[in-house]
């Protein structure tokens, strides 16, 4: 039973053909003749009876017969099983079956190709595994996403029917639905970007312009929301400060950073935006006097739909980290953050001063 377990009808030849068999015979027989010339001065191999040539015969025959016997042994002891073993772990994981493993056939340090090949396929399906499970945890978070407001337009499209009501009502009611088809409007923006991000089919067009210009700006789009907040708004820049990089990109970048930063600050906090250069770099931060993260949620933070402070999650996707994370990827930046509960948390984001081709700055 063990010996069918891995058969596959598709293959039409062994791995040990027969013509081995043939060729090894041969090559007793060419041996042989050779030797027979070399030695003949002294052996009369001419005189030797038919009997002993048909002997002679026999024995390349065996002696053939045993070598091509011990070497498809051999062959499909150390190749042939585990080539076939192989098949059928990659056909499983073909057919979505992810819990495979295929044990090497050595220890570590008798490691051959085949277990070298083993070792490297156990990991790309666990690879294949994590990617399906966020897959599938990222279309469930998104009809979560979806289904959530377009559930409070419904209800108060339905409201809105209703005869009797004041004209205060409905326009509550008709405001709830401009807010919540923003947010969906928003969620599926993000979801394209991001997308587009990953897959590399927005490429950064990155020019020289003046960072600390870009920062006011976008500092300047929130001077409403802190204002009703009555959330101080620190800003210690530079007055100027030259990058080459994509500037629509690194927009988003900061305008997510102070967007959370504003909306996890309660009244009377603080939200500090800060810029520092040298000769290399710029790094720039945003630091809040908010409820800060603990070290479980740092470590997801960047994830996609994750909201460590779920009293915040209608007024956010989830996404907004994400992306700022694949935008800095791309541009050869980094983000860290550093929070303790209770006190705020900080974003830093590092960026290069020039554009880097082939691991070279371009001065």
């Amino acid at each position: 039973m063990r010996k069918k377990e891995f058969q596959d009808a598709r293959v039409k030849k062994k791995i040990f053909p027969v013509s081995i068999f043939l060729a090894v015979f041969v090559a007793f027989g060419l041996f042989t003749t050779i030797q027979m010339r070399m030695i003949g001065e002294k052996i009369d191999y001419q005189n030797i009876s038919r009997q002993s040539q048909l002997a002679v015969i026999g024995l390349w025959f065996l002696a053939a017969v045993a070598f091509t016997l011990w070497t498809n042994y051999q062959i499909t002891r150390y190749y042939q099983k585990p080539v076939e073993e192989f098949s059928e772990a990659a056909r499983k994981v073909a057919s979505g079956d992810f819990s495979v493993y295929l044990a090497p056939h050595h220890t570590a340090d008798k490691f051959t190709h085949l277990d070298v090949l083993f070792t490297d396929f156990n990991k790309m399906v666990e690879e294949l595994g994590s990617i399906e499970t966020l897959k599938t945890d990222f279309f469930s978070n998104v009809s979560h996403e979806i289904k959530t407001p377009l559930a409070v337009i419904q209800n108060n499209a339905q409201l809105l029917l209703m005869d009797d009501l004041t004209e205060e009502r409905r326009k509550e009611y008709a405001e709830t639905i401009l807010h919540v088809t923003r947010r969906l409007s928003n969620l599926i923006t993000n979801m394209l970007k991001l997308n587009k991000l990953e897959k590399q089919t927005i490429k950064p067009v990155p020019r020289k312009y003046d960072l600390c210009a870009q920062l006011c700006e976008c500092a300047l789009q929130f001077e409403d929301m802190w204002e009703q907040k009555n959330v101080e708004f620190a800003v210690e820049i530079e007055e100027r400060t030259t990058i080459e990089a994509d500037p629509g990109l690194l927009e988003l970048v900061w305008t997510n950073l102070l967007s959370n930063a504003l909306k996890f600050t309660p009244s009377g906090g603080t939200v500090t935006l800060s810029q520092t250069s040298d000769e290399e770099e710029v790094t720039v931060s945003v630091a809040d006097t908010g409820c800060g993260m603990d070290e479980e949620t740092r470590k997801k933070i960047f994830d996609k739909f994750y909201q460590g402070d779920t009293s915040h999650s209608t007024e956010g996707n989830g996404l907004g980290l994400a992306l700022v994370k694949r935008i800095l990827q791309l541009t050869d930046g980094s983000i860290s953050v550093k929070s303790h509960i209770g006190k705020g948390t900080t974003f830093t984001v590092r960026l290069p001063k020039h554009k880097k081709e082939n691991g070279e700055e371009v001065m």
